[in-house]
């Protein structure tokens, strides 16, 4: 086939998982004879002088990084102006694939979107070619926001989010949990299938941990913001400390919440026990996770959390919430510990024990890592993510009402 992939990050400019997941799948799907091309952009404020359109050709994908239009858009301030300035250059380079000389008279066979962002571009380039477009979603607004969408902005995003399940022709969830949020929040008129990403176990040496003889050094690896729970392993460290004293924890990434999370380590009297270490590549991830005795992963919201795969990938024991993809990922008891999203004590218990057991935690490790190469193949994700793409087939499209966007969370049902 030929596949256009489309999404708003690619490496060099990753800002979260997405930007491995689509890297890897391109790659895999390339490996197995299929010709892809990746729309993808320029880093973040840069422009047209300094960083123009470049097409090159990487581990066998055809990657076209568009630069950003001349508007002058700041993406946390213009959020939706700036993503439509994206799509817009997107188009256009999209277009450019079919002309001789540019693209050669490339034309695709399928269009396949990745989030929200890319939903005007994808949109549209799959109508001009008349070919299927599928989308995955790899998180919602209603989910990262605990089911509010009350602020102007979030009722933007998850319009998008609604119109462009509306449009697709099949849709791809990461997670058992992430295809009953999406079918409750947009159902889609297509069909709709669970892909779980995948990892590279060859880029992430295996380690067992065992006896240091020093305080415990815990780890958290991800973006720093709500949904994220930092705030919950932040506030469960001084029972930690009080139990296994000089036990230290480390933070390797950045968000909106740093300053908070800072603030929040010095209200609970562990700030000089908290590094922040801010954002890491591939190396230096992989350089923590083997210092580190536990990775504590404390999502109140994960559509699937990847780096609980390359956690057990490297041999650290996990300590994970049952949020979401997290939950099918770390199973407690046989891959890690489990705890309830936001129960600070269940947390601090489920660390407790991964320390105090280590004969056990090593045999969990073990687990993980094995798992790991049967069901977390890019391979194997290439595959059915490829024979998705090869069924799907364009609906005749009809015209629809704006979406009834639920600015809060529905009320439980009376069970009585």
């Amino acid at each position: 086939m030929r596949v256009l992939l489309v999404s708003w990050e690619y490496p060099p400019v990753v800002v979260g998982g997405l930007g491995r997941h689509v890297h890897h799948l391109a790659t895999a799907l390339a490996a197995a004879g299929h010709e892809v091309v990746v729309l993808a952009r320029r880093p973040t404020g840069t422009d047209g002088s300094t960083h123009p359109t470049e097409a090159v050709v990487a581990d066998g994908v055809l990657v076209v990084a568009v630069a950003e239009d001349p508007a002058h858009f700041a993406f946390g301030v213009d959020m939706i102006e700036w993503t439509l300035a994206l799509g817009h250059a997107m188009v256009r380079a999209g277009l450019a694939l079919s002309k001789p000389g540019v693209g050669e008279g490339w034309v695709p066979d399928v269009v396949h979107a990745h989030d929200w962002l890319v939903a005007h571009p994808a949109i549209a380039l799959a109508e001009f070619f008349d070919v299927p477009l599928v989308t995955t979603f790899h998180a919602t607004e209603a989910g990262r926001h605990s089911g509010w969408v009350s602020g102007r902005v979030n009722r933007q995003v998850h319009s998008i989010e609604w119109w462009l399940a509306q449009e697709s022709d099949a849709v791809i969830t990461c997670s058992a949990s992430m295809d009953d949020e999406v079918a409750r929040l947009f159902a889609p008129p297509g069909p709709m299938h669970v892909v779980r990403n995948g990892i590279d176990t060859s880029t992430w040496t295996f380690r067992p941990h065992g006896p240091t003889g020093r305080a415990p050094a815990l780890l958290y690896v991800g973006r720093l913001e709500y949904e994220k729970g930092v705030q919950d392993l932040i506030a469960a460290l001084p029972r930690l400390r009080r139990t296994h004293p000089g036990t230290t924890l480390t933070i390797v990434g950045d968000g909106t919440q740093r300053d908070h999370l800072i603030e929040l380590a010095r209200a609970h009297r562990v700030r000089r026990s908290v590094a922040f270490a801010g954002s890491a590549d591939h190396d230096g991830v992989l350089a923590h996770l083997h210092r580190a005795d536990v990775l504590v992963l404390p999502s109140r919201y994960e559509p699937f959390g990847i780096i609980a795969l390359e956690g057990a990938a490297a041999g650290i024991p996990l300590v994970a919430s049952t949020a979401g993809g997290l939950g099918e990922a770390v199973t407690d008891g046989v891959t890690g510990r489990s705890f309830a999203p936001g129960d600070v004590a269940g947390l601090a218990t489920a660390v407790r024990r991964s320390l105090d057991e280590p004969e056990r935690t090593r045999a969990l490790v073990d687990a993980a890592r094995e798992r790991l190469t049967a069901d977390f193949a890019w391979s194997t994700v290439a595959r059915e993510t490829a024979t998705i793409l090869a069924a799907a087939k364009r609906r005749v499209r009809t015209p629809y009402a704006r979406p009834h966007v639920v600015e809060r969370p529905l009320p439980e049902r009376d069970s009585s």
